[in-house]
């Protein structure tokens, strides 16, 4: 482990304690990013659950969607839950909204359902061993197509609800909400990853 390795989580607007705690929880240092500063100090970065038209106009107007997009590019990890998974995707089922657009994937918002159908559910997630994660799905989305380079990790229903596409991981559901930590150490690991084999293109 990475005794200075520092992960962001996106601090604009939605759940963003819980994913801080989880950081935490797995032995590095959370931090709350909200500026071009912060991001620059960190070495992967969330993307919490939330509203995400909000977040997508919130990341536009302070100039870290641009920043997001050049650091991805360079090699730093993002993982996005449930807003983060919208934001990321290249497409979005029947809607403009402002996005970051980095995977190739087609998202459907809101697919299960409202609040009111909200659920929870056992996962076999590929790549995190220890059996089933208990998943929670809050007004989730889930992926309607998945690009070249997009692997599948885990589906509900025979619809694809985790996926990953190089130093990019996507979920609909929100391990931040239980105490099972293996979905965030899979992201740590994508971290300590990155810069072992990547640290020359890092700016860090």
């Amino acid at each position: 482990m990475l005794d200075e390795m520092k992960i962001g989580v996106l601090a604009l607007q939605g759940a963003v304690e819980p994913h801080m705690k989880a950081i935490a929880g797995c032995g590095y240092e959370p931090v709350a990013v909200k500026t071009a500063e912060r991001l620059d100090q960190v070495k992967g970065l969330i993307i919490p659950g939330g509203e995400s038209t909000t977040v997508g106009k919130l990341l536009e107007r302070f100039g870290l969607d641009t920043l997001i997009k050049e650091r991805v590019a360079v090699g730093m990890p993002l993982y996005g839950t449930c807003t983060g998974m919208i934001l990321m995707a290249a497409e979005i089922v029947g809607s403009t909204q402002h996005r970051l657009g980095l995977m190739a994937t087609t998202v459907k918002r809101n697919a299960f359902g409202r609040q009111v159908d909200s659920f929870e559910t056992d996962l076999d997630i590929c790549g995190i061993e220890g059996g089933p994660f208990r998943a929670i799905f809050i007004r989730a989305p889930y992926f309607e197509a998945l690009g070249s380079g997009v692997e599948a990790m885990a589906e509900v229903h025979g619809r694809v609800v985790m996926a990953r596409q190089g130093n990019m991981l996507a979920s609909a559901f929100h391990p931040e909400l239980t105490d099972d930590l293996r979905v965030h150490r899979y992201f740590a690991a994508m971290v300590e990853e990155s810069l072992g084999e990547g640290a020359k293109a890092q700016r860090h």
